[in-house]
């Protein structure tokens, strides 16, 4: 009798974005106890590319829209930005796929 061959199952992305290939979001949250400067402090210190004017025009974005996305990418580096800028007071969203 001859063999069947069957092609190898191939694991599918969810349409959830939940893989690690996903781009991660990192969103801080308006509070009321950071101010601006401490935010942008944050954000230079700890997400790459930002610079303290930078920091102080998201610090705006954040105040006036409630939230902004930080920084966008794979998910080891996510957790690794929304750990330290917890550490550093930021109010932070939950990490999001996208």
């Amino acid at each position: 009798m001859p063999a069947t061959l069957t092609p190898p199952q191939t694991k599918r992305r969810s349409s959830t974005g939940g893989g690690l290939g996903s781009h991660w979001r990192v969103i801080v949250l308006n509070d009321a106890h950071n101010t601006f400067d401490g935010v942008a402090e944050a954000l230079a210190e700890v997400i790459p590319g930002v610079d303290y004017a930078q920091g102080l025009a998201l610090a705006a974005t954040i105040h006036n829209a409630g939230q902004a996305i930080v920084w966008s990418g794979h998910r080891d580096l996510a957790e690794l930005y929304w750990g330290e800028l917890d550490a550093r007071g930021l109010t932070l969203a939950p990490l999001e796929s996208s």
